[in-house]
């Protein structure tokens, strides 16, 4: 009887040890119905009970749990640990982040215990998907048409690299796509998945980004595709619009996809201009013939880079003589225009009208720079020269001193600029110095290295009419 009590008080005992290390865990409460993660926003609740509060040991922790995509643990992943002893009563509620790999409909989450260790039976099955890209992208280098040839097809690409103006999704290989086809202005149906989608049918397409049943901003342009048996006139498209202002820089043109391409400007061929795309950006009407395969078909765009045309009522180069001036006006047609006139690379004070006086000679630009809307600008140039003096004999000594008297062999006017006359002059051993049918009165142009008191040169003048002149020219040091 006794050793029968000693057995039941030691059973009795090992029993309340036993009660007191379990820990029950409860079927933890999501606070979502489903995870459209982002880098936005990305954070989550569940609350979960557990039982005795009194079993828990000062070293537990608390972990949740994520399933992979169809609920299963087999490999499971840690989304949250909590700290040693960090959590000591029952309900408690955890805020936790999804890993950026969620992608699916069926995902689930445990919450396990380690002292003493104990796991809870699987939430509700939940859709989870981490939006990574979730901004509008571009499909057919958002070229708004297509076409295909009868029995053939036409393939839709996601444009990629991204950049500041493509967000392209194809950046994140983790992704996949779903492809849709309007049935009516306002619904559409899942036509395909996969990262292109080969068109057989006329319609209009679009991709989207899969998040599943998340909602997102992850969506392409549309594009109107059609079937053609003799060619439809398709569209050129221009990466900076049109109108665009081109002083931005080139504008890409492009055309649809297909197996060959020659573009125009004008009605004029433009030689090499063989790809899809052409870069310009110069105004005009582009057009581009297009072989589909068994058909072909033209595009065309009119192009308005913004641009303006300016002109001077003045040659590009005349001369004054001292006492004259000339009035020179600038004609344009900008919008708000202003304008700057540069003397010799220096700005002329105060000259900001479209008109000059010019009394002097000099390297003149004009600079008009359109002010209203597209902001460009464009230099016109013109040269004001002294006329030649027209001296009677040809000299044969010259002082290049920098004295401003006869620092140049200065010969008649008739052999001068403008006469068509070859000037060929040579040094004493014969070396050819200056050879030139447009001599301006400027030999020697630079400081020479003479080698003696007096060098001689020797020249020959070979007019239009033949009657060669030759002779020697002293060059005192």
């Amino acid at each position: 009887m006794k050793l029968l009590n000693i057995t039941f008080i030691l059973f009795f005992i090992l029993g309340l040890s036993q009660l007191h290390g379990q820990v029950i865990i409860g079927k933890p409460t999501l606070g979502f119905t489903q995870a459209c993660a982002s880098e936005s926003f990305n954070e989550y609740q569940v609350t979960f009970s557990f039982s005795p509060d009194t079993a828990l040991l000062v070293s537990n922790q608390f972990f949740i749990e994520l399933s992979d995509p169809t609920g299963d643990f087999t490999n499971p992943t840690t989304v949250y640990s909590s700290a040693e002893g960090e959590i000591t009563s029952s309900p408690a509620t955890i805020t936790f982040a999804f890993p950026e790999t969620v992608s699916g409909e069926a995902y689930k989450v445990r919450v396990k215990s380690t002292a003493p260790i104990a796991s809870s039976t699987p939430s509700v099955a939940f859709a989870a998907y981490y939006k990574i890209q979730d901004t509008p992208f571009s499909i057919n280098n958002l070229i708004p048409t297509g076409i295909f040839c009868a029995g053939g097809s036409y393939l839709l690409t996601i444009d990629n690299p991204g950049n500041d103006d493509n967000d392209s999704p194809l950046q994140y290989p983790s992704l996949n796509f779903n492809w849709y086809k309007l049935v009516s202005a306002t619904t559409s149906v899942i036509v395909h998945t996969g990262l292109t989608y080969e068109v057989t049918e006329a319609g209009t397409y679009y991709a989207e980004t899969n998040y599943g049943t998340c909602t997102s901003n992850s969506y392409s342009n549309r594009v109107v595709i059609s079937e053609s048996a003799s060619g439809n006139d398709s569209e050129i498209t221009s990466s900076r619009g049109n109108p665009y202002c081109a002083s931005d820089g080139e504008t890409i043109l492009s055309a649809i996809s297909a197996n060959s391409y020659q573009w125009y400007k004008d009605g004029e061929l433009i030689e090499n201009a063989t790809n899809q795309t052409y870069n310009t950006n110069i105004s005009g009407f582009y057009t581009v013939n297009i072989d589909l395969g068994g058909c072909s078909t033209t595009a065309s765009i009119d192009l308005d880079t913004m641009t303006f045309t300016s002109s001077l009522n003045v040659e590009d180069e005349f001369s004054l003589s001292n006492g004259e001036s000339v009035t020179v006006n600038i004609s344009t047609d900008a919008d708000a225009p202003m304008f700057q006139w540069i003397l010799n690379d220096v700005i002329i004070s105060g000259e900001t009208t479209s008109s000059l006086v010019v009394n002097q000679a000099g390297d003149y630009q004009a600079v008009i720079t359109q002010t209203n809307g597209c902001e460009t600008s464009n230099t016109l140039t013109f040269s004001v020269t002294e006329p030649f003096p027209d001296v009677e004999n040809i000299p044969n000594v010259i002082s290049p001193n920098n004295d401003g008297v006869n620092d140049t062999w200065v010969i008649p006017k008739k052999y001068v600029s403008g006469s068509n006359t070859v000037v060929v002059i040579m040094s004493s051993r014969g070396e050819v110095v200056l050879q030139t049918n447009n001599y301006l009165n400027n030999w020697p142009q630079e400081t020479m290295d003479l080698t003696s008191i007096n060098s001689v040169y020797y020249y020959i003048i070979k007019p239009e009419n033949n009657q060669t002149k030759k002779g020697s020219i002293t060059v005192l040091k």
